[in-house]
């Protein structure tokens, strides 16, 4: 089945054709009829699925359609997202598919001037693209008119729910007209997501084209057992060793994340971090940076990774697991994309044993925990702050339900990232030598690696 079979302008077709597309993915062919019908939709999809495409092809013709009963300066359809990055890519996504076509698209975010979104917004735009924390500002200075939306999307719903952003998005609905088109679109299809559907959906269509929190069956999966204090020093093994060119690294903590970029410079690997507190333009560079090569080893926190969206991902490593099972899926779906292999790889230090147990629960499968390769010790004295992370075992395991929510970047990180931390360091420099040791079984005396002790952590 072709894009032309689904009704489409010719003006879209072209523009899918231009970025190489053929044939729908199984969420386009399910959502873009069921869009352009009016029909509300609640849509849940892995990552890497085509699901932004599955919205922003119908909104664009929907739009066109309208432009014959005159023009508006307010936006006539609203996209909410949780983070800055996937607002910046659902946004360029509209103004690619719609190239042709004479439809405005704009984004408003946190992390960077306010001024030029409220002069970019005066101007006018048919679809705007939006984190909650900016957008809420913005109409409360009455720059954003939000009456004329006939159509709003909340896309990655599940993470907004998880950052605490919902009473942030029940104040952007009593801003909308009543009568309007919704559409919720997730990675995930969670009963609290069933919930929010219902209050917010009319007879929706409900899709889903792949199984509940199941991960893509191209990604390799497998774990490590390795102490706290010594993940580090593995993870500068498995790059190095195994010569990989470009890794995604997940720590659960903003702090955590800068320290580890700065240990693996200082092992010689190139690293940047990428977190809520790092400002909008110096999480783009560290991006393009990463993308383009120049970066191998690119730390993230959960919130900061969601939506990113890296073509041919190779690898990704889990350095601490996620409280809540479902960020896994997350978190490895952004390799093995649009049918492409990947390996994921997690640490499991001791006091993760029971997230990892977890995990695996929820994939309803075990994940092969291989014997640790004997790996070299640098020196503390050469690395920076080489303290390590205080212990996360005892934390409550996350539960949507109660409001619980991964550790990591702070609930409306939109809010918090209006201006960047002060103080905030930049990933070190240099190399340091690697000397002859092996690490020690226990971190004491001794010369047994540590994959031969992997068993005591059972």
């Amino acid at each position: 089945m072709s894009f032309s079979d689904l009704g489409l302008l010719p003006e879209l077709q072209r523009a899918v054709a231009d970025k190489g597309y053929d044939s729908p993915s199984p969420i386009q062919l399910q959502a873009i009829p069921a869009v352009l019908a009016g029909r509300d939709v609640l849509a849940g999809a892995q990552t890497g699925t085509g699901k932004t495409a599955g919205f922003v092809l119908p909104i664009l013709q929907r739009l066109a359609a309208d432009q014959a009963n005159g023009t508006s300066r307010s936006p006539r359809a609203l996209v909410l997202t949780p983070t800055r990055e996937l607002a910046a890519q659902v946004a360029q996504s509209a103004r690619d598919y719609g190239k042709y076509m004479q439809v405005r698209t704009y984004q408003v975010f946190g992390g960077v001037s306010i001024n030029p979104q409220i002069s970019a917004l005066r101007s006018g735009c048919d679809i705007l693209v939006a984190t909650p924390g900016r957008l809420l500002d913005l109409a409360q200075q009455r720059v954003a008119d939000l009456s004329k939306v006939q159509m709003l999307v909340l896309d990655e719903a599940d993470r907004m729910l998880d950052m605490g952003f919902i009473n942030d998005i029940r104040k952007i609905i009593k801003l909308l007209p009543q009568k309007r088109q919704n559409l919720l679109f997730s990675a995930t299809y969670s009963d609290d997501i069933r919930g929010l559907a219902e209050r917010l959906l009319h007879d929706p269509l409900s899709i889903q084209v792949a199984p509940r929190n199941a991960p893509i069956e191209l990604v390799e999966q497998r774990a490590y057992r390795v102490q706290k204090e010594q993940k580090r020093h593995l993870l500068v093994h498995l790059i190095q060793e195994g010569q990989w060119r470009q890794v995604l690294i997940f720590t659960r903590t903003k702090h955590g994340a800068n320290r580890l970029a700065q240990q693996l410079e200082g092992a010689g690997i190139r690293a940047a971090a990428i977190h809520g507190n790092k400002s909008q333009a110096a999480r783009v560079k560290a991006l393009d940076m990463f993308k383009n090569g120049h970066v191998t080893a690119l730390v993230a926190t959960e919130v900061a990774a969601r939506g990113l969206d890296i073509k041919e991902l190779p690898q990704v490593v889990n350095y601490e697991l996620p409280n809540v099972p479902e960020d896994y899926v997350h978190r490895i779906g952004r390799t093995g994309r649009a049918g492409a292999a990947g390996e994921a790889v997690s640490l499991v230090s001791s006091d993760e044993s029971g997230l990892l147990r977890d995990i695996e629960r929820v994939l309803r499968r075990s994940i092969p925990t291989l014997p640790t390769p004997e790996f070299n010790i640098v020196e503390s004295a050469q690395l920076p702050d080489s303290r390590p992370d205080r212990p996360y075992g005892n934390r409550p395991q996350g539960n949507r339900s109660q409001g619980n929510r991964p550790q990591g970047d702070r609930p409306q990180g939109d809010r918090q990232g209006n201006r960047p931390a002060q103080g905030q360091s930049r990933p070190g420099g240099g190399h340091a030598g690697r000397d002859s040791r092996r690490a020690p079984a226990t971190g004491g005396s001794g010369t047994r690696s540590f994959g031969q002790q992997r068993g005591r952590f059972r």
